[in-house]
């Protein structure tokens, strides 16, 4: 099996730095970040404030009363070992509100819902703090489409969009995020019992195996086969990647113009320094 390069020193110090210089350049010098005591948003957390120093980075727990309390406990563990700046606040009411109206939505709205609400509470807070958003979402979750659209998908600057999620698990370990949240099973807490595993219906080791041979090393199908993957697999995960490419991308402009954004006006982040 070939193995998902990982040289977890060097990825520190790289995404260290890029967190520290996308930061920088904008003319700000803090972050706010979502924690929700899961792998992913604790290693931002803790990359960020190894970059800015912790006094500058707000990691903002929002609990709904259905969450896990070991979530929190967890997001509270991260806090202690990085020194960064807490803030909680409970998003309970506002659901609660908004849902009095609609007492028939699923599970899948209420979760879009929330992590919807969270984002507003990430933004409003940048606002009041003069800082940038921290984004959480792994490469696994952001190929996959799983994720809320300008939900938990919504960042200003991302340190683990290129990183699939076993990356996250080495490198979050390496960095000293606290063993059990690395260990434990991953979960966005929209509801008692969910796991993403469950919901995905495979696991994160085997989607990344064969993410990173379709992605990174552009394997044809024939090719996918012939290192052992399922074809039902291969085809469920080209399709998830396909039907989910709207969410990786600013929304399609109509061209009427010479030059329009997102086709013909696309300056690097450097422009004009």
């Amino acid at each position: 099996m070939i193995q998902i390069p990982t040289n977890t020193k060097l990825l520190r110090q790289i995404l260290v730095a890029f967190i520290r210089n996308e930061v920088e350049k904008t003319g700000l010098k803090r972050v706010v970040v979502g924690l929700s005591g899961g792998v992913d948003s604790s290693l931002s957390a803790m990359l960020a404030a190894e970059a800015l120093g912790p006094k500058n980075v707000l990691a903002i727990m929002m609990p709904y009363k259905s969450s896990n309390p070991e979530s929190r406990a967890d997001a509270e563990k991260v806090i202690e070992k990085s020194g960064v700046q807490p803030l909680l606040v409970d998003i309970t009411p506002q659901i609660d509100a908004y849902f009095e109206r609609y007492p028939d939505a699923d599970a899948r709205r209420r979760g879009n819902k929330m992590a919807r609400e969270r984002m507003t509470i990430l933004y409003d807070h940048s606002a009041r703090w003069t800082a940038l958003v921290l984004g959480t979402s792994n490469k696994t979750e952001l190929l996959l489409g799983y994720g809320t659209l300008y939900g938990d998908m919504a960042s200003a600057v991302n340190p683990l969009g290129d990183l699939y999620k076993v990356q996250v698990w080495a490198l979050a370990e390496a960095v000293g995020v606290p063993l059990a949240i690395v260990k434990k099973a991953p979960s966005a807490d929209l509801w008692h019992g969910q796991t993403d595993e469950g919901e995905l219906g495979f696991s994160y080791r085997d989607v990344d195996h064969l993410l990173y041979l379709m992605v990174d090393q552009r394997y044809t199908r024939a090719e996918l086969i012939t290192a052992g993957f399922a074809e039902r697999f291969i085809d469920e995960i080209s399709s998830r990647i396909m039907n989910s490419q709207f969410k990786r991308r600013l929304p399609i402009i109509a061209k009427v113009s010479q030059r329009t954004i997102d086709r013909d006006f696309r300056y690097s982040r450097d422009w004009g320094k």
